[in-house]
């Protein structure tokens, strides 16, 4: 599956930005979908999951109450809702696809090429 994320760019803190990730390829409802997140000299962090189906859906706790990750299975996309941005939301967001509905970074197989969110203070 090919992945292709958008929506990322600049905004103030407190401001609201919406991720997309379209996908190509395989059925793209056989794949749990992912966000992570990753700053310069840090390692790929997660952000949220969504189950096939968009039953069952994680969120690292830093992020909770704020973002909200959704799939459309019809249209091939995953997006993810960010409110109440704040700086330390600054990262280049992934979405990822897998076959397990799970946290760990290494079991996503697939991802996309990352979009810049940049919060000013």
């Amino acid at each position: 599956v090919q992945l292709q994320a958008s929506g990322g760019g600049l905004v103030q803190a407190g401001g609201s930005l919406r991720l997309s990730c379209a996908a190509s390829g395989r059925t793209f409802s056989d794949y749990v979908m992912g966000w992570f997140r990753q700053t310069p000299g840090k390692e790929r962090e997660f952000v949220a999951a969504i189950s096939w189906s968009g039953n069952s859906i994680a969120y690292v706790e830093s992020v909770e109450g704020r973002f909200t990750i959704s799939r459309d299975n019809a249209k091939r996309t995953v997006y993810l809702q960010m409110n109440s941005l704040k700086p330390e939301d600054t990262a280049v967001y992934y979405c990822a696809a897998g076959d397990y509905y799970t946290r760990r970074r290494g079991d996503y197989n697939y991802w996309g090429q990352g979009t810049l969110v940049t919060v000013s203070s």
